[in-house]
């Protein structure tokens, strides 16, 4: 059977689609990984079969017109196709770009996995600049109405993430832990001393960190504070609740999320390539490539799993675990042919899990 043949076979048992639908999707992500963009006039090139590549270019646009998508499904069946289990480690973020007078501006979040922030939740903000504290909270609403059951160590997000608000909300019962960066101009009270986080750790050199013991208060909630200057001099003070230790370790696992949004861009699947202005499109959008993302991923922990990759002086892998599944998948299907059948086979098997 042909690789087309055999991605919808194995996505049929994964989601409840229409056959046509699902037909699409197997096209859409095949195309996608010869093409390596989004940009439809590029997409409809990949796409496989008989129909011209006009014909292909009014069925993507078909496709994000008019069909709806079932998100809450789609997010679990990225749990799923990763197999995250345990304590969840959450990261959230937004992504911004401009195109001609078009803004894009995505708050998202994701589920910290093998480096990566997979995405179970975004929204398209129709504005420039960041969410407010009654979005964030609406937001983190969502997510837990999505995965009521899941149990959650700990959410990480940077400096644009922060304000009274927005802690007393994750203080609240059912509470959810935190590790907040903030800025070096916000209030620390320790001590009986108000003070800008900056002078409370000005003493600290680079590679230094230090985590004030007693009580401490921001935004008048007490918290764990722990701060390190990092080698370029800048400083980074985290904030969590309080008793928690290891605050800068755990918040550096936010950076999974700038990798998710890397791959989505100029690293991957080149997002801003897109047209589209109409939100609900666009959202479309990037829950298929959250599909193409986890289908790459499998693949590269796969192959990582036979044929490790190599580490470098500086301690990073030569390879990142995604362009590893990535540029293999994209072998495959660009050069199909009876002695790399049973490799793209084994590929769909990571997706369903057999």
């Amino acid at each position: 059977m042909s690789q087309y043949s055999e991605l919808k076979r194995v996505l049929q048992g994964q989601l409840n689609w229409h056959g046509a639908r699902i037909s699409f999707l197997a096209l859409f992500l095949l195309a996608l990984l010869k093409v390596k963009t989004v940009n439809l006039s590029e997409l409809c090139l990949g796409f496989s079969g008989r129909a011209l590549p006009e014909s292909s270019y009014k069925r993507l646009q078909r496709f994000f017109r008019e069909f709806e998508l079932d998100y809450a499904q789609l997010a679990t069946l990225v749990v799923s196709w990763m197999g995250i289990e345990g304590e969840w480690v959450l990261s959230l973020d937004r992504t911004t770009w401009k195109f001609g007078s078009q803004w894009y501006n995505i708050l998202t979040l994701g589920i910290v996995h093998e480096g990566v922030a997979f995405p179970v939740l975004w929204w398209l903000l129709d504005k420039q600049g960041n969410s407010n504290s009654d979005e964030r909270m609406r937001f983190m609403e969502t997510f837990t109405q999505r995965f009521s059951t899941a149990v959650v160590n700990y959410l990480c997000a940077d400096r644009e993430f922060i304000g009274q608000a927005w802690v007393r909300y994750l203080l609240l019962e059912p509470a959810l832990a935190f590790r907040l960066r903030i800025r070096g101009s916000d209030q620390i009270e320790h001590d009986g001393k108000v003070l800008a986080a900056r002078v409370v750790f000005a003493h600290l050199q680079p590679g230094q960190s230090q985590q004030l013991s007693g009580t401490c208060r921001v935004w008048g909630y007490r918290v764990a504070v722990e701060a390190v200057r990092l080698d370029d001099g800048e400083l980074l003070v985290v904030i969590a609740p309080v008793g928690t230790q290891n605050l800068v370790q755990d918040y550096a696992k936010r950076w999974a999320i700038e990798t998710l949004f890397g791959i989505f861009k100029t690293r991957g699947f080149c997002l801003e390539s897109t047209h589209f202005t109409e939100t609900e499109r666009l959202s479309k959008l990037f829950a298929l490539l959250t599909l193409a993302l986890c289908w790459a991923m499998r693949t590269g922990l796969w192959l990582h799993q036979w044929q490790p990759l190599e580490i470098k002086k500086h301690g990073r892998r030569a390879k990142s675990l995604f362009r590893f599944g990535f540029d293999y998948l994209r072998h495959l299907v660009l050069n199909p042919s009876p002695s790399n059948e049973s490799d793209f086979m084994q590929s769909l098997q990571l997706l369903s899990r057999t």
